[in-house]
């Protein structure tokens, strides 16, 4: 039987709900009252505080800047709800829904989810008429096009590359530079886009979500210093930017309701205040004084401050905790060594004590321990374990892999972990450790942490990162994750762990084939296991989004689809009197 860990957030639990006895041993922790319900996940599918009133300005507390703005490169769960719900809209968009229906997809700029031909290798998308800019200018299909092309560019690196990996022709582009264009992207008319594919994507339409697909004029486009000014096509327009300290989005007056079937625009203003500290911004939370009732929080609440929240029923019902649907990994760079060899590999995967990373996490309230890759929805709801480690780890068989890989003496690393990782990256440091896996950490702020790891030359050996299916399916995990093709040298995604694996490249490519959706998802969690055996990562936990509102808030829920932050095309006030800057 493996053990677990008692937590302290799990006592905090059981004197605040009187729980009775909980179990240490064995399968899940309840972390929940009388009916077995886990209470940081109350509000969990659901909605706080009824409909908004139109008016007031919403704050936003956050630690950090965002790692990007600009259409072309934001890749960050929390930036592109930002993005695409405020500043700019795509193609297709999720639903504004709370619960598993947020994964639905509606048309935004686009009228319909795009018409294939018959083989998918074609598609093709209108506009809808009356979308406007914030000079009052029409949106076009040429602006879309614009986008995905600027997308390719060398010096505007992090978006999505899906554009890469399905469009004709895309092979060695290097963006519109010198008016070079791509001929598989075509706009017969102003509200006509036609992509073609080199392979058929029946989940196109999918992609077109990602910012990648948000129009740019071209003659708005400032290259990298567009990431300060994104030129609006959604219901707000950047007022003022000062980069890490205070964003300011006021309304978009020509942006037209009528053609929007997703955002509601609530407020009139929105301040981002950054560089906050994060337990700062939790205690202002908590207390909810003046401005502050009217503000969410960018990021998630700090483990430590559950105690906090949970006793207090006041406080609870201002909680939020989705599931982020994101798997936390350690990745290790298999094109050098040590972690060129397996067993090394192996090795850490048995040393680490995922029990320990999921305390300093906040416990069984806030997580999921993970025994697979790819999160459980893409399972059916429960991830399958298939290497039967323990979930403290195993530190004699780790020693013996290290010996066998002539490492009797241990190996000396480096991790890079973003700032707010740093607990679960001294949780990891501790228990690789215990095998003689000594790791230094290396935390760099959030805003720069993609930047940094994503430099494979000057990168760290190892990496405490995680992935988000865009959508659920296998093709947008696993591909994303694994495939050696799409390594980059500057401005890699993903693809942490520089796996180059010609046999799971080729079997990602006959999934891909597939036109029978069950068969393809059977595949797909066949080859995470097939992976997994290969350790070129390790999976360590599936955390919740917990985040404490505002008393103010109103129509807030956490997104499935947005890593479960905070839907911001619905968000507002109850009494936007009660607001101010």
């Amino acid at each position: 039987m493996n053990k677990r860990t008692c937590t302290a957030l799990a006592a905090v639990l059981a004197a605040s709900f009187a729980l009775g006895t909980a179990g240490c041993s064995g399968g899940k922790q309840s972390a929940g009252g009388k009916d077995g319900k886990n209470p940081a996940a109350a509000h969990e599918g659901t909605a706080i505080g009824g409909t908004p009133q139109k008016g007031g300005t919403l704050t936003v507390l956050s630690n950090q800047d965002f790692t990007h703005l600009d259409p072309a490169r934001n890749w960050v769960m929390n930036d592109m709800d930002f993005g695409t719900r405020l500043l700019y809209r795509t193609l297709v968009t999720y639903k504004a829904t709370p619960g598993t229906q947020g994964g639905g997809l509606v048309p935004d700029l686009a009228t319909d989810l795009g018409t294939p031909s018959a083989d998918a290798r074609t598609w093709t998308f209108h506009l809808k008429q009356g979308v406007k800019y914030e000079d009052g200018s029409p949106v076009t299909a040429q602006d879309v096009k614009y986008n995905v092309e600027r997308s390719f560019s060398p010096d505007l690196p992090g978006g999505a590359d899906y554009a890469a990996r399905y469009l004709a022709g895309a092979e060695g582009y290097r963006g519109p530079a010198q008016g070079r264009h791509l001929d598989s992207v075509k706009t017969p008319d102003d509200r006509t886009i036609v992509f073609e594919l080199r392979k058929p994507f029946a989940e196109f339409p999918n992609a077109t979500v990602m910012p990648t697909f948000a129009p740019v004029p071209q003659a708005q486009d400032k290259g990298p210093q567009y990431d300060n000014r994104p030129f609006s096509s959604g219901p707000y327009k950047v007022d003022s930017y000062a980069r890490g300290k205070k964003l300011v989005l006021v309304r978009n007056d020509h942006w037209d309701p009528g053609t929007d079937e997703v955002r509601k625009a609530y407020p009139d203003k929105l301040v981002v205040l950054m560089g906050l500290k994060a337990n700062q911004i939790d205690d202002r939370l908590i207390a909810s004084q003046g401005a502050d009732a009217s503000a969410v929080s960018w990021g998630a609440l700090r483990p430590e401050s559950a105690a906090k929240v949970l006793p207090d029923a006041r406080v609870r019902e201002r909680l939020l905790a989705e599931s982020t649907n994101c798997t936390d990994m350690v990745q290790m760079h298999t094109g050098r060594a040590p972690f060129d060899d397996p067993k090394v590999r192996r090795a850490v995967q048995y040393a680490l004590d995922r029990d320990a990373v999921l305390t300093a996490s906040g416990g069984p309230a806030f997580n999921d321990l993970s025994t697979a890759y790819m999160p459980a929805s893409l399972f059916g709801g429960k991830q399958p374990d298939t290497l039967k480690i323990p979930v403290t780890g195993d530190a004699d068989k780790a020693r013996q892999l290290l010996k066998e890989a002539g490492k009797p003496d241990g190996i000396s690393t480096k991790i890079t972990a973003s700032a707010g990782d740093k607990g679960r990256a001294e949780a990891v440091q501790q228990s690789l450790g215990r095998a003689g896996i000594k790791v230094t950490i290396e935390t760099v702020d959030p805003s720069a942490f993609y930047a940094t790891i994503g430099d494979t030359e000057n990168r760290t050996d190892m990496v405490y990162t995680g992935w988000c299916p865009d959508y659920p399916s296998g093709s947008t995990f696993l591909p994303f994750v694994f495939d050696g093709r799409f390594i980059k040298e500057k401005g890699n995604s993903g693809n942490h762990s520089l796996f180059r694996d010609d046999a799971t490249m080729k079997r990602m490519d006959e999934i891909g084939a597939m036109t029978d959706t069950k068969a393809a998802a059977e595949a797909w969690q066949q080859l995470d296991g097939r992976i997994l055996a290969q350790a070129p990562t390790v999976p360590v936990l599936v955390r919740r989004w917990p985040l404490v509102l505002g008393t103010n808030i109103a129509g807030a829920y956490g997104h499935t689809s947005f890593g479960g932050q905070i839907d911001y095309a619905t968000v507002g006030l109850k009494d936007p009197a009660k607001s101010r800057d």
